[in-house]
């Protein structure tokens, strides 16, 4: 934070402000309290549900900001529904868990700020254990079941930031939009292998801002006149490769 450009000269008032910035106010207006409960049945086989989406919605969302697992946040929504005095009660963490997989929450966690170099991969996932109901009636299964995990690690720090599980017959190169797209980061440069030497790869990444540091494979062609991957492509058949940046 930089220094203020104007003299504070009211520093009761200022220091009151900076107090109240850590002061927490939760309201809840009638039509929240009327639709915290489910009324009627979804229309599926099973039992219905017992809170909407709206409530696992907020319950999401309070999750969020204050950065609680489930098992804390239900207590979180519990204790200010008794200090408010109001006759509701949170959704179970269970539910909370299921229900966070169909429901839409309208909330994006804060940034981080920037990362320089990140690279990006994927790695094969053997899928261990079938389940009973499957080997009573087919029985054993010698065939191995794979998933393909799909990573984007920073480079400098070796966090991830980002990761996509998919089917063995997803390619690397169909995966990296939804890999860099939801990011809220500035990215400089991004590095992947061959596998991601594709024309929509690189509009992903040229829409973004991103410098990609892409090796094109060993039998690549130029693409239209002024391409900037055209520069790879001139020394990997000059067999300067290496020193190409």
């Amino acid at each position: 934070m930089g220094k203020s450009k104007n003299k504070i000269s009211n520093w009761p008032a200022y220091n009151k402000a900076l107090t109240q910035r850590g002061s927490v106010t939760f309201w809840i207006d009638d039509s929240a309290r009327e639709s915290w409960m489910c009324q009627e049945h979804h229309g599926l086989r099973g039992r219905g549900f017992l809170f909407t989406d709206t409530a696992i919605e907020t319950a999401l969302m309070i999750k969020g900001i204050f950065q609680l697992p489930l098992r804390a946040l239900q207590g979180f929504i519990d204790s200010i529904f008794s200090l408010m005095d109001v006759p509701l009660r949170s959704p179970n963490y269970t539910s909370i868990s299921k229900r966070a997989k169909t429901v839409e929450v309208k909330y994006r966690a804060p940034s981080r700020g920037a990362v320089r170099h990140i690279a990006i991969d994927s790695t094969g996932l053997k899928v261990f254990g079938e389940g009973e109901w499957k080997v009573r009636k087919h029985g054993y299964d010698k065939r191995r079941v794979w998933r393909k995990l799909h990573l984007a690690v920073d480079v400098e720090t070796h966090d991830i930031i980002s990761a996509e599980v998919s089917l063995v017959n997803v390619g690397d190169n169909e995966v990296l939009p939804t890999l860099i797209n939801p990011l809220r980061r500035k990215i400089s440069e991004v590095s992947a292998d061959g596998a991601y030497d594709t024309k929509a790869c690189h509009d992903v990444l040229e829409n973004k801002g991103i410098k990609p540091l892409i090796p094109p494979r060993a039998n690549a062609a130029f693409w239209e006149e002024g391409h900037p991957r055209n520069e790879a492509v001139s020394a990997l058949k000059a067999d300067e490769l290496k020193e190409w940046k």
